[in-house]
């Protein structure tokens, strides 16, 4: 019989691909974890892992047993929180991982009220570049712009957004107003970061008009929307900062409306408890009191994979 303990190794690695990666989550140094895992090898007599450039992918017997470790571990934490309570409780640490326009511009504001109404949850707000993987357990929830297809989830729509051209009347008045898509080109632009686009839900400017590029760009849409406001050029901005801002003005704005959704996504194990479900209401109450000008809720929907 392998040691139980063994799987939670087996498991951080699968899911970070490195040992160096796992060795920070686990707090284990990463020579004791290819130990462990030898270890575990040798007692199932099986390859559980292929080493190609750097990263450990799962053979085909590291598959069925990654399956079966995550059922363990599932169990073990559905069986902690029925015995310690936790399940029903209103407390606790509850990791969420947001797109920083998302977490800056509809949470922040709402965080005040989220904790005079829940004084005992921890609520970690991650907003770094990104999104955290729920599925790996990287985070316990995630607000995501496109619905994960696989992964043992829980994935709800929380409701649609635009975004617009947005510019500085200041800059209008010095580089003139752009009376059609094609005009973009003799504009001074402002965008992501081609090479650093965490999702592909950002690459805005092609959608708009094909083979234009930014000309300031930055990875952060705060950043992005301070260059608009402050009249260096034109950019996409969702209509909830767009909009809520007064120093800003539409462009072309009956011609461009690019739309976009916001998808809550949770771990299938983590779903049922109470922290989880307090904060997941008032995700969909913070979109749903947003006007319609600035985001448009939709009916909700989810679906468990």
């Amino acid at each position: 019989m392998f040691d139980w303990d063994d799987l939670r190794i087996f498991l951080a690695v699968a899911r970070a691909r490195k040992i160096a990666p796992a060795a920070r989550t686990l707090g284990i140094d990463a020579t004791t974890i290819g130990r462990r895992l030898t270890r575990l090898g040798r007692s199932l007599e099986a390859e559980l892992f292929e080493i190609a450039g750097g990263e450990r992918s799962l053979t085909e017997r590291g598959q069925a047993l990654f399956r079966h470790a995550e059922a363990v571990e599932s169990a073990t934490l559905a069986a902690m929180e029925e015995v310690t309570g936790e399940s029903r409780s209103l407390s606790g640490q509850v990791r969420l991982s947001v797109a920083e326009g998302f977490g800056t511009w509809i949470l922040a504001p709402g965080l005040a009220d989220f904790h005079a109404q829940n004084p005992g949850i921890r609520l970690d707000l991650i907003t770094a570049s990104g999104f955290l993987n729920p599925s790996k357990r990287e985070a316990d929830m995630a607000v995501m712009l496109a619905r994960p297809q696989r992964g043992r989830l829980a994935v709800r729509r929380l409701g649609d957004y635009r975004l617009h051209l947005y510019a500085a009347p200041a800059y209008l008045q010095r580089a003139g107003n752009p009376g059609q898509r094609a005009a973009l080109r003799d504009h001074t632009l402002i965008g992501y970061v081609p090479e650093f686009i965490f999702s592909p839900e950002l690459d805005y400017l092609g959608e708009v008009e094909a083979g234009l590029e930014a000309h300031l760009r930055s990875t952060s849409i705060n950043v992005q929307h301070r260059m608009v406001a402050e009249g260096a050029g034109i950019g996409v901005l969702p209509d909830f900062i767009g909009r809520s801002d007064p120093r800003l003005v539409p462009v072309l704005d009956a011609d461009v409306e690019i739309q976009r959704s916001f998808w809550l996504v949770t771990h299938g194990d983590m779903r049922a408890l109470a922290r989880i479900a307090a904060v997941a209401q008032w995700l969909q109450r913070r979109v749903d009191s947003l006007s319609v000008d600035r985001i448009r809720p939709i009916d909700v929907t989810s679906a468990s994979r």
